[in-house]
Order: C-alpha cells, then sequence, then structure tokens
C-alpha cells in the first residue's frame, strides 16, 4: 500500500479529518503509529495505511 496523507485517508474513508484523528488517538492506534516513522510531515507509510484500513475497514481502490 502507498503513502497517504490523513486527509486521503479520511477521503477515501468517507469521514473527516477531524473523525480520523480522533479514531488515530484511539490506544490500539497509537501504538501501531508509534512503530511507524512519519515518512513526510504529514504522511503515513504504507504500512501503517494498510492496519488503518484493516482495523476500520476501510476500502482503498489500488490502482489511484
Amino acid at each position: 500500500m502507498r503513502a497517504m496523507t490523513k486527509s486521503q485517508l479520511a477521503r477515501a474513508a468517507g469521514v473527516s479529518r477531524w473523525t480520523l484523528r480522533r479514531w488515530l488517538e484511539e490506544p490500539f492506534m497509537r501504538e501501531q503509529m508509534a512503530q511507524y516513522p512519519l515518512i513526510k510531515r504529514y504522511k503515513l507509510p504504507g504500512n501503517l495505511v494498510k492496519i488503518i484500513c484493516e482495523h476500520y475497514v476501510i476500502d482503498i481502490d489500488q490502482d489511484a
């Protein structure tokens, strides 16, 4: 999976950035995020995007 910004991920999930931010503040997600350094200032690494998508059942088109 490719790296994405939080805004892109929120759009794919069909929620606001603020809702996604609340999701990422849950203890499980905080633990997962601590294991991955950010690639750029606001991009989430592909491995972390995959974990988030699996946890919250977000379907992202792989070709996009």
